[in-house]
């Protein structure tokens, strides 16, 4: 599980500018290496409520940086952040629950739970995974027009990977109607941003889109 400790991805409920810097200065701790210093500091903000340290605190717990790491604290602490409001520990929690860490049991429901606030929350991992679990069924029920609207939510906000998926559904008219010239600028789009298999999906629509049609 990729966790990284951060300290500028506060949301809904950012903490005061007093707070923050005390945020900025345990992860600047531990970026050093200091893990005692940064723990303290953590601890001490996680105490106030700050939903930052309670995450950056349970990654701690799930790197076994702590002098008693204990998986139950860091699903009750990233659990707690998420709830707070902060777009990565909602991430982090849904993967616990898909991927059954940290002591849990896979639950692909909850994990989509979590994945759909992090993507309303405008997390585009969230909306990619949320779309990703509509199309393939998966923990949420099957549904490609929802599928396409987080995709095409992702794509906006810049995800290559989304700007595809979108296309190539909007090529077929998978979950909306078929439309090759929004099919095209979306294969553009990805190509633009190095997506390797986009330009000759935008050749061939170019030679769809330049045929009369009868």
């Amino acid at each position: 599980m990729r966790h990284h400790l951060i300290a500028a991805l506060l949301v809904c409920l950012a903490p005061a500018a007093q707070a923050q810097t005390a945020v900025d200065s345990a992860v600047a701790a531990y970026q050093r290496g200091d893990l005692v210093q940064a723990r303290a500091a953590f601890g001490r903000l996680s105490a106030q409520g700050v939903p930052a340290a309670d995450y950056n605190l349970a990654v701690m717990h799930l790197r076994r940086e702590v002098p008693r790491p204990s998986e139950r604290e860091a699903v009750r602490l990233m659990t707690r952040a998420a709830e707070g409001g902060f777009v990565t520990a909602m991430m982090g929690l849904a993967e616990l629950w898909e991927q059954g860490r940290a002591g849990l049991k896979i639950d692909l429901e909850l994990a989509v739970r979590w994945q759909r606030r992090a993507a309303e929350a405008g997390s585009v991992d969230g909306q990619v995974a949320l779309a990703t679990a509509h199309y393939l069924g998966r923990g949420a029920p099957k549904d490609a027009a929802l599928a396409a609207r987080w995709f095409r939510i992702a794509a906006q906000a810049g995800d290559v990977g989304a700007m595809y998926l979108v296309a190539s559904m909007l090529e077929q008219g998978d979950g909306v109607e078929r439309d090759l010239a929004e099919a095209r600028y979306w294969y553009a789009a990805a190509a633009r941003n190095g997506d390797e298999a986009a330009p000759s999906k935008v050749k061939e629509l170019d030679a769809k889109l330049a045929k009369p049609t009868s």
